[in-house]
């Protein structure tokens, strides 16, 4: 069973597990003798489902009559993709060089105690997701640090529960917040 069901764009209410398929499957259909097509199909289910459990795999296999073996291959080389649920938020800490020797792994080791979640892992509540990364281009500012789309630069681990308290307010009037 899946975990995540989005919301339908018509009415805003969660579809059914049988509803994400059915829009699958017309997005395969779509994409089906498209050559390359397999990446923007993963790139769908993985925004209808939330991430890309192994029955959504397998399924994608099937109606793009392609090997699993390759559909999963394509699925561990990039990053972006998913066979674990994410947390609403995505948090990433740079340990690249700069950020590395200017503190990273103690900025990380805060999150990690904060969050309770190691590298990787969704907090328990499906709001914060943690991993790492190489490199933001921030390396002037190092450590650095990304919430979704958002660099936080010159990051001290005393400010963690600062930052992180930003995502875990209600949603305002503009929108922001968690």
């Amino acid at each position: 069973m899946i975990a995540e069901n989005k919301p339908c764009e018509c009415c805003q209410e969660a579809a059914s597990t049988e509803e994400l398929y059915k829009r699958l499957d017309d997005v395969m259909k779509e994409y089906r003798s498209k050559p390359g097509g397999l990446i923007p199909v993963l790139q769908i289910a993985q925004g209808l489902f939330g991430y890309l459990p192994d029955e959504v795999v397998q399924r994608i296999s099937r109606g793009l009559n392609k090997p699993y073996s390759e559909v999963a291959g394509v699925i561990t080389f990039y990053s972006f993709f998913s066979t674990r649920p994410r947390g609403k938020h995505m948090v990433r800490v740079c340990l690249g060089t700069a950020c590395y020797v200017r503190g990273g792994k103690q900025v990380l080791d805060a999150f990690k105690k904060e969050l309770g979640i190691e590298v990787g892992e969704t907090t328990g509540n499906r709001l914060f997701t943690l991993d790492v990364a190489r490199c933001f281009g921030a390396c002037g500012l190092a450590p650095a640090i990304m919430i979704d789309d958002e660099v936080y630069q010159r990051v001290k681990p005393t400010k963690i529960k600062e930052i992180l308290s930003k995502y875990q307010q209600p949603a305002t009037a503009e929108g922001k917040g968690s």
